[in-house]
């Protein structure tokens, strides 16, 4: 047995108890409906990126609500005779959707590619919702003692309709969709995995929102801040948990039939590795995980990235 084999064996045996609960996918259903009211509205922008080799365009659509959600979509100029596969990229937790040259390591690949911001974080996409419940101190607890109304609902949808996007682009193969992103962006790839059956691959890194009540008990990264709420409204325990039961990406891996590649790191505090295997050996499609075992939250870096860039262009291909 390998150093890794022994290091890890005992998360392939993790099975915490599920917390979903029994409208779990009648709830699913409907907000996906409640989605699809919104038209998508989607505008493209030329933008004067410097090189010969790529179209680059400043892009906005509807979410889940009529909160403009921004992004840059990246299309190759060379190889356009055919349909090309999409990776969308969802970022982690404060983040944005980055500049274009982030992303040309895909455009290279003869792989379009479409970037989106999260609501309410840093980049320049606002929040229409409306909160009657949370603190404002961190958007993980806005809405958080009602499902309908929590952060993360909103979210997930913009993130479908991310896909949406994706797939009334007319270079867009609409069978090789592929979402990808890491930390939280990683707990929406995921999240589309089981969502949405448009999504071909899912490349998940590092990934949140998985066993969140051990992430709230923990303390562990964003879901800190929901420690901090529940200090002040102990009284609120059950209901929080309920709310982010919907949510919990565990409670979804039984739905997800794509190939997933994910990746995490064993000293990593923020997404403990633990907490992402309650989802991972839930996940009944083609799956593989690699496992660095002296990494944190960075996860596998440049080895992961390029192991990353080879599936993609295998399948491709």
């Amino acid at each position: 047995m390998s150093y890794i084999e022994d290091a890890s064996k005992e998360l392939f045996d993790y099975y915490p108890p599920l917390t979903k609960r029994d409208d779990f996918d009648k709830f699913w259903q409907y907000t996906i409906s409640e989605a699809r009211k919104t038209p998508l509205c989607p505008e493209k922008k030329l933008y004067n990126y410097p090189g010969s080799y790529v179209d680059v365009f400043d892009i906005s659509f509807n979410g889940f609500d009529e909160t403009r959600i921004h992004g840059w979509y990246i299309v190759p100029k060379f190889g356009r005779d055919d349909k090309m596969s999409c990776i969308i990229h969802y970022h982690g937790f404060c983040g944005n959707r980055g500049r274009p040259a982030d992303f040309m390591q895909w455009a290279m690949l003869g792989v379009a590619v479409l970037s989106v911001d999260c609501r309410g974080q840093n980049g320049d996409t606002g929040d229409a919702a409306k909160y009657s419940h949370g603190n404002t101190q961190s958007v993980i607890c806005k809405g958080v003692l009602n499902k309908e109304e929590y952060y993360f609902r909103a979210v997930y949808m913009d993130c479908l309709k991310a896909i949406d996007f994706a797939c009334i682009q007319d270079e867009v193969d609409v069978n090789r969709i592929i979402v990808e992103g890491g930390s939280q962006g990683g707990a929406l790839a995921t999240a589309m995995a089981a969502l949405d059956d448009r999504v071909y691959m899912a490349l998940c890194d590092v990934p949140s929102n998985s066993n969140i009540e051990e992430r709230i008990k923990g303390s562990h990264g964003s879901f800190s801040s929901v420690t901090d709420y529940l200090k002040v409204h102990s009284d609120k325990v059950d209901r929080v948990f309920e709310t982010l039961s919907y949510f919990d990406t565990m409670n979804m891996a039984d739905r997800i039939k794509c190939r997933v590649l994910a990746s995490v790191g064993l000293k990593d505090n923020v997404c403990p590795a633990k907490c992402y295997f309650a989802t991972y050996n839930r996940i009944k499609g083609e799956k593989d995980v690699k496992i660095y075992p002296f990494n944190g939250h960075e996860g596998g870096g440049a080895i992961h990235n390029e192991i990353k860039l080879r599936l993609v262009d295998d399948i491709r291909r």
